[in-house]
């Protein structure tokens, strides 16, 4: 008998989910700790930002950050701060996946566009970007620490 695998996106709004989308969530954001990810994500969520996990029966296999933002170049838009797919899972059409969900989100948000950054060296998402999801790189992102 062949098993059935069940795919569902949730809203991370739990503790225990969030803890668990901690583990996917490092594997991009390197330099975070469990208790900084948390403090960090209370301030964020209250800013407006959204965590969604896209679960394969039980287990995360690749997540979305984003938030909806106005500005005067995209106009209403979906923000995506964070995406990521487990490791273990990359090139098996999750993040496409998690895309798709993400481009219905914004039209139903009324938003203009889906905008993203993404580091100058991840050459493999920006491939995944401009060549599978048609999104056009058309600046640069600049900062400054202080």
């Amino acid at each position: 008998m062949r098993r059935v695998v069940m795919k569902k996106m949730i809203k991370i709004s739990k503790e225990e989910d969030l803890i668990k989308s901690f583990e996917v969530m490092k594997e991009l954001r390197t330099d975070l700790d469990l208790n900084s990810f948390l403090s960090l994500f209370g301030v964020m969520q209250k800013e407006g930002y959204e965590l969604y996990a896209l679960l394969k029966d039980t287990s995360i296999k690749a997540l979305a950050g984003v938030s909806i933002k106005t500005n005067f170049y995209n106009k209403r838009h979906l923000f995506v701060h964070d995406l990521v797919t487990t490791s273990s899972a990359r090139s098996s059409g999750y993040g496409y996946e998690m895309m798709n969900y993400l481009f219905q989100f914004a039209k139903e948000k009324e938003c203009s566009y889906i905008a993203l950054e993404s580091g100058l060296q991840r050459v493999d998402a920006h491939r995944f970007y401009e060549d599978k999801l048609n999104f056009d790189k058309f600046c640069y992102s600049f900062r400054k620490e202080l």
